[in-house]
């Protein structure tokens, strides 16, 4: 008897499940119900009220105040550690060439002897076939690179000219050579 009687429960609820996990008793049995369901729904206007939209903009202000700067400011960095690294480079390529020529290139020689053989004195004997670079780089700013042999600041300089393309500077326009790293 109590078997049975849990048997016919359990049919009435399978039978007013749906798929969509919701009870058939709860739907609106007609079209006039369900159109009242839905005009009760409209008229509770659910939704953001004025004072938490105007909280979540002054939220996004404040974090675009924070953010915004440091993000700006990366652009300049990364060119900054872009022009250290070139540098780094031709430094090392330099002392490969002198490895192989036992002497830097001369001054007028420049930065291009690393790319193609170079003339006049000293004279580069045994220069590696192929360069010691691809191409020579030109600084983030698009300007050449400067080769000075002897160096300013030791045996050799290279430096960029930094943003503004003119010897010293501050900041963003501070020369970055071999003796900056």
């Amino acid at each position: 008897m109590i078997a049975a009687g849990l048997h016919s429960r359990r049919r009435q609820a399978s039978a007013d499940w749906r798929v969509d996990g919701k009870y058939l008793s709860e739907q609106p049995r007609s079209a006039a119900e369900h159109e009242s369901k839905m005009q009760a729904r409209r008229n509770g206007a659910s939704g953001f009220t004025l004072v938490e939209v105007l909280v979540v903009v002054v939220i996004l202000g404040i974090l675009a105040a924070v953010v915004v700067p440091r993000v700006m400011d990366q652009p300049d960095r990364a060119k900054v550690t872009k022009a250290r690294a070139d540098v780094q480079a031709m430094i090392t390529a330099l002392n490969l060439y002198r490895l192989d020529n036992h002497h830097y290139p001369s001054t007028n020689q420049g930065l291009q002897a690393l790319v193609q053989r170079p003339g006049g004195q000293p004279e580069a004997v045994n220069w590696k076939a192929g360069g010691y670079l691809d191409r020579l780089p030109k600084d983030p700013w698009g300007n050449d690179y400067q080769y000075l042999n002897p160096g300013v600041h030791g045996e050799l300089d290279v430096w960029s000219l930094g943003a503004d393309g003119a010897l010293n500077g501050e900041g963003i326009n501070s020369d970055i050579g071999n003796w900056t790293q």
